[in-house]
C-alpha cells in the first residue's frame, strides 16, 4: 500500500498531467487538471480546456458517474480552487455542495482574487485541505501565471539563433534584399512555430521586421497566433510588410499616434523615456502574460541587460558566417541542453 504523501503525490502528477493538455488554449488563464479519487479509484477526471470555458474541477466533477461517490472522495488540483465570480462560478462552492470532504492543491493561486481565500473557504465549509503537494512542479507548469501576477509584467522568453562562431546574422547594407539569414534547420522552424502557439505575444524589433520580413505566425504548427508586438519609433515601416498582414492582431508602439485599423493597433509612447518597461506596462494591463522575443540583436540584449526576461532558449547551427552581427551575451550557464535535427538547443533560466 502507498502511503498518503505517495498516493497524493501520484494523482497530482496525474493532474499536472491534464493540466498541460490546456497549453496555448486557457492563457491568460492558468493551467489546471483535477482528479478525483474514491478507494484509491479514478472516478473523475478533467482539465481546463479553453479560457472562459468551465475550470477542472467543474470538468472533473462532471465526469464521475455515480456523484454519490464524491462525499467520500478526495479531489485533487494542482492551484488552489477559486473563490470568486469570474466568467464561471467559483469552484470552491461546488466543491463544499458537492460535499466532496477532502481536498489536495498544489500551490495556492498568487492572483489577488483568491490568493489563499478559496483553501479558506474550504476549510470553513469543513473540508479536510492539504497544500503544497508538488508545489514545484505545479508552480513551474505555470510559470507565466505565477510571474504575470507577481511580477506585474508577462513571462519573458529570449529566443535566437547563433552560428558555430557566435553571429546571428550576417552584415547587410541597404541594399541587400529583405530575406532571412538562416542558421538552423526545417525540424528546429516547425519548434519554432510550436513555440509561437503557446504564448499570448511575440516580439520583435524594427530593424529585424525591416531587412527579414517575418509573418511572426504560426504556420508549421496547429495553435493561435500570437498577438504581434512591433516597436517602431517613428512609424517608418511599410504596410506592406508581412507583419501588418490580417492574420493576427498587431500592436505598434509608436512616438507619433493612437489609432485603430482593423487589427492593428498603434499605441504612443515615450522613446526618451525606458521603453521596454512601457511596453511591458501596457502589455501587462491588456492581461498579455506570456511574451517571445525573437530578435534583433539589440532588442535581446536590452531585455537581458535590464534584467528583464524568465528563458532564454538559443539554437546552435551548423554555419560559420567568419564576420557578422554577434550574438546576445548572458552571464549566466544553460541548465539545459538537447538536440534538434543538427543543430544544438540551449535552455537558460533566469536565476534572478
Amino acid at each position: 500500500m502507498l502511503e498518503n504523501t505517495e498516493k497524493d503525490e501520484k494523482f497530482m502528477r496525474r493532474c499536472l498531467e491534464l493540466a498541460a493538455h490546456g497549453m496555448g488554449h486557457v492563457a491568460p488563464n492558468p493551467m489546471v487538471g483535477s482528479v478525483i479519487v474514491c478507494g484509491d479509484r479514478i472516478i473523475g477526471e478533467g482539465y481546463h480546456r479553453i479560457y472562459g470555458g468551465p475550470h477542472a474541477e467543474v470538468n472533473a466533477i462532471e465526469s464521475v458517474e455515480d456523484k454519490t461517490l464524491l462525499k467520500k472522495s478526495t479531489l485533487y488540483v494542482n492551484l488552489e480552487p477559486c473563490s470568486h465570480q469570474g466568467k464561471t462560478p467559483p469552484c470552491s462552492n461546488l466543491i463544499l455542495e458537492m460535499g466532496i470532504p477532502r481536498v489536495v492543491i498544489g500551490s495556492v493561486d498568487s492572483n489577488p482574487q483568491v490568493a489563499g481565500k478559496g483553501m479558506e473557504r474550504l476549510r470553513k465549509g469543513g473540508c479536510n485541505v492539504i497544500g503544497g503537494v508538488l508545489e514545484a512542479e505545479s508552480r513551474k507548469l505555470n510559470k507565466r501565471f505565477y510571474t504575470f501576477h507577481e511580477k506585474k509584467r508577462p513571462f519573458i522568453i529570449l529566443k535566437w539563433a547563433q552560428t558555430l562562431d557566435g553571429f546571428i546574422d550576417v552584415i547587410r547594407g541597404p541594399g541587400n534584399p529583405a530575406e532571412p539569414t538562416w542558421i538552423t534547420n526545417d525540424v528546429c522552424r516547425v519548434l519554432v512555430h510550436k513555440w509561437r502557439s503557446e504564448e499570448m505575444a511575440i516580439m520583435a524589433g524594427t530593424n529585424t521586421v525591416e531587412k527579414d520580413n517575418p509573418e511572426l505566425t504560426v504556420r508549421q504548427w496547429s495553435g493561435k497566433n500570437p498577438l504581434r508586438v512591433i516597436p517602431d519609433r517613428s512609424s517608418r515601416l511599410p504596410l506592406s510588410l508581412k507583419v501588418f498582414n490580417k492574420q493576427a492582431d498587431t500592436i505598434i508602439f509608436n512616438q507619433k499616434k493612437e489609432e485603430v485599423h482593423n487589427n492593428l493597433l498603434y499605441r504612443k509612447i515615450d522613446f526618451d523615456k525606458n521603453v521596454l518597461s512601457q511596453i511591458l506596462e501596457m502589455l501587462y494591463k491588456q492581461e498579455v502574460n506570456s511574451l517571445i522575443i525573437e530578435g534583433g540583436r539589440q532588442l535581446l540584449q536590452s531585455f537581458i541587460d535590464q534584467d528583464l526576461w524568465d528563458e532564454a532558449r538559443v539554437f546552435i547551427g551548423q554555419e560559420l558566417f567568419v564576420k557578422g552581427i554577434p550574438s546576445p551575451e548572458l552571464s549566466c550557464l544553460p541548465v539545459e541542453k538537447t538536440l534538434v535535427g543538427n543543430s544544438t538547443l540551449l535552455y537558460y533560466r533566469n536565476q534572478h
